[in-house]
């Protein structure tokens, strides 16, 4: 339970903590309640609701009676009471999204990732982007409270620098937080794609769905996010989940790092989509392929398969038994008992291989944990790394932080 302080002078943190209260609560709270959850003064909670009312935060929405006296006025998060832009920075596609202070997503946006561009003209797109999603959306660009971005790693997030992703060419030592909240003029945070995927999950979940899990996220790339006690895992640099070099089959293709089998070049979809194409099951173009040329020619894959070709049946079902190791290893290590499936293009492969991945994940020799893992799909989507960015945003303005009360000497 989430305490606060009736100390004056931090105000603040006891408006988060009473909002955090209220938004937990799906149909709303009085303020008796809040004073008894909170075990704030039931002048702090007065005091504090009023102001989150005149600053249409929160609201009133009718009244509750509770045993003997007067009814109770119940107060919940207004939706429009505040906004949170998430963004997904992937080699192959930017996503933006708008969510309402509910975690609602009220605006979609993409566009293909430029090549050959400078992360500069990228950063500047991106810019223009935010700034047209927020009208698209209709929202009072006053109550932005700031904008997320989720990238591949690794990531400096200490100074907000994108360090050196492999797919991203060029994206050296960029400083995309700073860059952008420049540019824009909002508070800006940024986070590792994978992680963001997972806190995405943490906050659309209620209760104990998803306490300790593993976020097995299909892009351009392959990663894990992780989620302990109902916490994001993000290790001491802030970059956990590279699992793109766990060796899941020790005679497979030889990998960028010079071993062979590691499950980043084994399954990611531009090396299916070049073994397809090597095996005639696709005509691709000859020239680098783009975010689209990949999607499309997964999907035809995935086609294949249904109808029974054997080939595409043969590949699909290879990607799945390499998957299922990684997932053993890691539900191993750190006693999970859930793996959840999402990304840009997980879709496109999802109906063939997710019954095969569960099958293969709870018959291996190599599982050892006492119970079964259960394998399932984001219900947030494509959009699963987006929305998480403005997660991020939303925790950041609405979760309470005992560290903010410490006081340097």
């Amino acid at each position: 339970m989430r305490r606060g302080t009736n100390v004056h002078a931090l105000g603040g943190f006891n408006q988060i903590v009473i909002l955090d209260t209220i938004r937990r609560t799906t149909d709303g709270l009085s303020r008796v309640e809040i004073a008894e959850q909170t075990g704030l003064s039931a002048q702090t909670v007065s005091n504090v609701s009023r102001r989150l009312l005149d600053e249409g935060i929160i609201r009133e929405t009718g009244q509750r009676i509770l045993g003997v006296g007067k009814p109770r006025i119940i107060l919940e998060l207004d939706p429009n009471g505040g906004y949170a832009i998430g963004v997904h920075l992937d080699p192959s596609v930017i996503t933006y999204v708008v969510l309402d202070l509910d975690g609602q997503v009220i605006a979609h946006a993409s566009t293909a990732t430029p090549s050959g561009t400078t992360p500069d003209d990228v950063i500047d797109g991106m810019r223009d982007s935010i700034e047209a999603i927020i009208v698209d959306a209709g929202v009072d660009r006053s109550r932005v409270l700031g904008v997320g971005i989720a990238a591949p790693g690794p990531l400096d997030l200490d100074r907000g620098v994108v360090l050196d992703p492999p797919l991203l060419e060029g994206w050296h030592g960029v400083a995309l937080r700073d860059a952008l909240a420049k540019s824009t003029g909002l508070t800006v945070l940024l986070e590792k794609d994978v992680t963001a995927a997972t806190v995405a999950e943490l906050w659309t979940s209620s209760a104990h769905e998803r306490d300790d899990f593993m976020f097995f996220y299909y892009g351009t790339g392959v990663g894990v996010g992780l989620a302990i006690a109902h916490e994001a895992v993000r290790g001491a640099t802030n970059n956990a989940g590279d699992a793109g070099h766990i060796i899941v089959d020790p005679g497979g293709p030889l990998c960028s790092c010079g071993r062979r089998g590691c499950l980043g070049d084994a399954i990611m979809p531009r090396a299916l989509v070049a073994q397809a194409t090597a095996a005639g099951l696709v005509d691709t173009p000859s020239a680098p392929l783009d975010g689209r040329d990949v999607d499309e020619a997964l999907a035809t894959i995935a086609a294949l398969a249904a109808s029974g070709d054997p080939a595409a049946v043969a590949m699909l079902d290879e990607v799945a038994d390499r998957t299922a190791v990684a997932v053993v290893t890691v539900a191993n290590l750190l006693d999970l008992d859930t793996v959840v499936f999402g990304g840009p293009y997980w879709n496109r492969v999802s109906s063939h291989i997710l019954q095969r991945i569960s099958v293969q994940v709870n018959t291996s020799e190599a599982l050892v944990t006492t119970h079964p893992i259960a394998v399932t799909v984001s219900r947030i989507g494509d959009d699963v790394a987006a929305v998480g960015a403005a997660c991020l945003v939303l925790d950041d303005a609405l979760s309470p932080r005992p560290s903010a009360l410490l006081i340097s000497g």
